[in-house]
């Protein structure tokens, strides 16, 4: 938009008929991001407060369909980044958040495990490196006294408290695990997720081909990374539904990852009366 039409635009917004305010609003919510700093230059230099409301309310609205289209996008690649995902999930609710500040959180968290690790080191000992650091270290847990927050879904915050929900922090040790290259995806279990340590054949079974359990053994990571067998989780699980027991030994598709990851946002804001914010996650998770 021709910066003197946008000024134009804004110089309506002390107007206090509320159908000239729609107006400039539906004009200014067709422009991209890119408007969001020249608005927010405007807000800081007025004394109207009527006019710093109305612009509050554009800017968020112009910022929640630009994730809206981010997460759109990123769903319709063929090969998605689940950290990606879930940084978007968080950009929703803290729209000045930096990609790069949280990669270098993980980073610093993967680093410290990497100098511990050895070529002699067995999948079990790698694990329990792992979880030294994650769990001992860092101090990750889930946040048991009040697990439906929806501060327990952002990464930023996880980062931040060192607290989550069953699901989110699940996800941040299988970003963890990934980033060390080590076979571990998330399983969509019923209850809690987990997370599997698959063999070599993985690739096998995950397209769909028939063959024994490819996961050597399972960990909890809502009980700091408790190894589990097998055979344990199939006597947990104790169903005779094919389409249940396969996802005991299929890794989660990053989208259906972050779909858990919305249902919890969307239990937190139910709870709290945050109806918008429902709306808007259902939206998101319809898209994917």
């Amino acid at each position: 938009m021709i910066e003197k039409k946008l000024d134009s635009l804004i110089m309506l917004l002390d107007d206090p008929d509320d159908s000239v305010f729609h107006v400039v609003q539906d004009e200014l919510m067709k422009e991209d991001i890119s408007v969001v700093d020249h608005l927010e230059h405007v807000w800081e230099t007025s004394l109207d407060e009527l006019v710093q409301k109305r612009i509050e309310s554009i800017i968020q609205k112009i910022q929640l369909t630009d994730t809206k289209e981010k997460i759109k996008h990123w769903s319709d690649q063929k090969s998605i980044d689940l950290f990606e995902g879930c940084f978007l999930i968080s950009r929703h609710q803290y729209p000045e958040l930096k990609q790069k500040f949280i990669q270098l959180q993980l980073d610093k968290i993967r680093q410290e495990i990497w100098l511990e690790f050895r070529n002699s080191l067995t999948s079990l000992e790698k694990i329990t490196i792992l979880n030294h650091v994650f769990y001992d270290r860092h101090k990750f847990k889930v946040d048991y006294f009040n697990p439906e927050s929806p501060h327990n879904s952002y990464i930023n915050r996880i980062l931040d408290t060192k607290k989550g929900n069953p699901v989110s922090i699940a996800i941040l040790y299988t970003l963890i695990a990934r980033s060390l290259n080590l076979p571990v995806h998330y399983i969509d279990f019923q209850k809690n997720p987990l997370v599997g340590y698959f063999d070599k054949d993985m690739a096998r079974l995950v397209h769909g081909e028939e063959t024994e359990n490819p996961i050597l053994f399972y960990i909890n990571p809502s009980n700091s990374g408790a190894i589990i067998g097998p055979k344990e989780v199939d006597y947990i699980q104790h169903t005779t539904d094919d389409t249940e027991r396969q996802k005991l030994v299929v890794a989660c598709p990053d989208r259906i990852i972050i779909k858990r990851l919305i249902e919890k946002l969307v239990i937190g804001y139910r709870e709290l009366g945050q109806a918008d914010k429902v709306n808007y996650l259902n939206e998101i998770a319809a898209i994917l």
